[in-house]
Protein backbone atom coordinates (compact mmCIF):
# COMPACT_ATOMS: atom_id res chain seq x y z
CA UNK A 1 0.00 0.00 0.00
CA UNK A 2 1.50 3.46 -1.17
CA UNK A 3 0.63 6.56 0.82
CA UNK A 4 0.06 9.84 -0.51
CA UNK A 5 3.14 12.31 0.03
CA UNK A 6 1.68 15.01 2.90
CA UNK A 7 2.90 17.84 0.51
CA UNK A 8 -0.13 16.72 -1.99
CA UNK A 9 -2.29 15.65 0.14
CA UNK A 10 -5.92 17.29 0.92
CA UNK A 11 -5.50 19.04 4.20
CA UNK A 12 -6.27 16.70 7.17
CA UNK A 13 -6.55 19.15 10.61
CA UNK A 14 -5.07 16.05 12.22
CA UNK A 15 -1.70 16.20 10.22
CA UNK A 16 -1.38 19.74 11.40
CA UNK A 17 -0.69 18.45 15.41
CA UNK A 18 -0.57 20.34 18.28
CA UNK A 19 -1.42 24.20 17.18
CA UNK A 20 -0.37 26.72 19.86
CA UNK A 21 -0.53 30.77 19.70
CA UNK A 22 1.17 33.03 21.78
CA UNK A 23 0.45 36.65 21.83
CA UNK A 24 2.68 39.26 23.30
CA UNK A 25 3.02 43.41 22.34
CA UNK A 26 6.09 45.48 21.27
CA UNK A 27 7.35 49.11 19.60
CA UNK A 28 6.01 48.96 16.02
CA UNK A 29 8.37 50.95 13.58
CA UNK A 30 4.94 53.23 12.45
CA UNK A 31 5.85 55.22 15.78
CA UNK A 32 2.49 54.67 16.63
CA UNK A 33 3.04 52.95 20.09
CA UNK A 34 3.30 49.07 20.74
CA UNK A 35 1.58 46.59 18.34
CA UNK A 36 -0.40 43.41 19.69
CA UNK A 37 1.14 40.31 18.27
CA UNK A 38 -0.44 36.87 17.74
CA UNK A 39 1.83 34.23 16.58
CA UNK A 40 0.15 30.48 15.37
CA UNK A 41 2.65 27.46 14.67
CA UNK A 42 2.68 23.94 15.11
CA UNK A 43 4.40 22.12 17.29
CA UNK A 44 5.52 19.59 14.24
CA UNK A 45 3.83 16.43 16.07
CA UNK A 46 1.42 15.19 13.86
CA UNK A 47 1.08 11.68 13.21
CA UNK A 48 3.00 12.21 10.05
CA UNK A 49 5.80 13.93 11.88
CA UNK A 50 7.02 17.98 10.92
CA UNK A 51 7.39 17.05 7.01
CA UNK A 52 3.39 16.65 7.28
CA UNK A 53 2.80 19.82 9.58
CA UNK A 54 3.98 22.10 7.64
CA UNK A 55 2.08 20.46 4.44
CA UNK A 56 -0.90 20.73 6.64
CA UNK A 57 -0.39 24.23 7.47
CA UNK A 58 0.07 25.62 3.96
CA UNK A 59 -2.92 23.76 2.95
CA UNK A 60 -4.83 25.28 5.76
CA UNK A 61 -3.75 28.96 4.70
CA UNK A 62 -4.22 27.92 1.20
CA UNK A 63 -8.24 26.80 1.66
CA UNK A 64 -8.83 30.18 3.67
CA UNK A 65 -7.18 32.16 0.60
CA UNK A 66 -4.64 33.34 3.17
CA UNK A 67 -1.23 33.75 1.46
CA UNK A 68 2.24 32.28 2.86
CA UNK A 69 5.20 34.43 2.68
CA UNK A 70 3.25 37.21 1.12
CA UNK A 71 2.09 40.90 1.95
CA UNK A 72 0.77 41.60 4.64
CA UNK A 73 -3.13 41.19 4.45
CA UNK A 74 -5.20 44.01 6.05
CA UNK A 75 -8.10 41.76 7.12
CA UNK A 76 -10.23 45.12 7.84
CA UNK A 77 -10.17 46.00 4.04
CA UNK A 78 -12.02 42.23 3.09
CA UNK A 79 -14.88 42.16 4.80
CA UNK A 80 -15.38 38.13 3.58
CA UNK A 81 -12.10 37.49 5.14
CA UNK A 82 -12.18 34.01 6.74
CA UNK A 83 -9.98 34.76 9.61
CA UNK A 84 -11.36 36.67 12.57
CA UNK A 85 -10.26 37.69 16.19
CA UNK A 86 -12.68 37.94 18.52
CA UNK A 87 -11.20 39.42 21.83
CA UNK A 88 -12.93 38.96 25.12
CA UNK A 89 -12.42 37.84 28.72
CA UNK A 90 -8.54 38.03 28.66
CA UNK A 91 -8.37 35.99 25.90
CA UNK A 92 -7.53 36.24 22.04
CA UNK A 93 -9.74 33.94 20.18
CA UNK A 94 -9.30 33.59 16.67
CA UNK A 95 -11.01 31.58 13.98
CA UNK A 96 -10.10 29.70 10.80
CA UNK A 97 -12.25 27.44 9.18
CA UNK A 98 -11.91 24.86 10.64
CA UNK A 99 -9.82 25.98 13.30
CA UNK A 100 -10.18 27.98 16.22
CA UNK A 101 -7.29 28.55 18.91
CA UNK A 102 -7.31 30.77 22.03
CA UNK A 103 -4.53 31.88 24.51
CA UNK A 104 -4.63 34.14 27.52
CA UNK A 105 -3.31 37.55 26.69
CA UNK A 106 -1.37 40.00 29.06
CA UNK A 107 -2.69 43.43 30.11
CA UNK A 108 -0.17 45.27 27.69
CA UNK A 109 -1.47 43.44 24.76
CA UNK A 110 -4.94 44.06 26.04
CA UNK A 111 -4.13 47.78 25.83
CA UNK A 112 -2.47 47.89 22.25
CA UNK A 113 -5.05 46.04 20.82
CA UNK A 114 -7.89 48.37 22.39
CA UNK A 115 -5.71 51.43 21.41
CA UNK A 116 -4.91 50.24 17.82
CA UNK A 117 -8.37 48.37 16.73
CA UNK A 118 -6.46 45.21 15.62
CA UNK A 119 -3.78 43.00 16.05
CA UNK A 120 -0.95 41.71 13.57
CA UNK A 121 -1.19 37.63 13.19
CA UNK A 122 1.22 35.48 11.84
CA UNK A 123 0.76 31.76 11.14
CA UNK A 124 3.82 29.92 10.57
CA UNK A 125 4.61 27.01 8.85
CA UNK A 126 7.75 26.08 10.22
CA UNK A 127 7.43 23.30 13.07
CA UNK A 128 7.99 24.80 16.51
CA UNK A 129 8.84 22.05 18.74
CA UNK A 130 10.16 23.94 21.80
CA UNK A 131 7.43 26.61 21.77
CA UNK A 132 5.25 23.94 24.08
CA UNK A 133 1.65 25.40 25.43
CA UNK A 134 2.26 25.61 29.11
CA UNK A 135 6.03 25.35 29.07
CA UNK A 136 7.80 28.98 30.44
CA UNK A 137 8.90 30.40 27.43
CA UNK A 138 11.30 33.63 27.78
CA UNK A 139 11.73 36.46 25.46
CA UNK A 140 14.52 35.71 23.78
CA UNK A 141 13.34 32.59 23.12
CA UNK A 142 10.17 34.07 21.31
CA UNK A 143 12.24 36.98 20.17
CA UNK A 144 14.65 34.07 18.56
CA UNK A 145 11.73 32.00 16.50
CA UNK A 146 9.77 35.38 15.26
CA UNK A 147 12.57 36.90 14.67
CA UNK A 148 13.80 34.22 12.53
CA UNK A 149 14.25 35.09 8.62
CA UNK A 150 13.45 31.84 7.78
CA UNK A 151 10.14 31.37 9.50
CA UNK A 152 8.53 34.71 8.72
CA UNK A 153 9.21 34.10 4.85
CA UNK A 154 7.34 31.19 5.48
CA UNK A 155 4.60 32.68 7.74
CA UNK A 156 1.40 34.50 6.50
CA UNK A 157 1.29 38.16 7.43
CA UNK A 158 -2.30 39.23 8.42
CA UNK A 159 -3.97 42.59 10.02
CA UNK A 160 -7.00 41.17 11.87
CA UNK A 161 -9.69 43.77 13.19
CA UNK A 162 -10.30 43.12 16.87
CA UNK A 163 -13.89 41.92 17.78
CA UNK A 164 -15.96 41.52 20.81
CA UNK A 165 -19.18 40.16 22.38
CA UNK A 166 -20.24 44.08 22.73
CA UNK A 167 -19.12 45.40 19.16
Amino acid sequence: MTSTPPETRPFRPADLGTIAVVAWSGEHHDGKGDMPYLLAYTLGDGPDGPEASVAAARALLAQNGVPVGGPVVDAAKQPSFPVTLLVEAGQAILNMPPLNAQCMVPPEWLAAVKKRGHACFLFSTVPWPEGKPGVEMTEETLAAYAGDEDMLAAAAHCLLPARSLRS
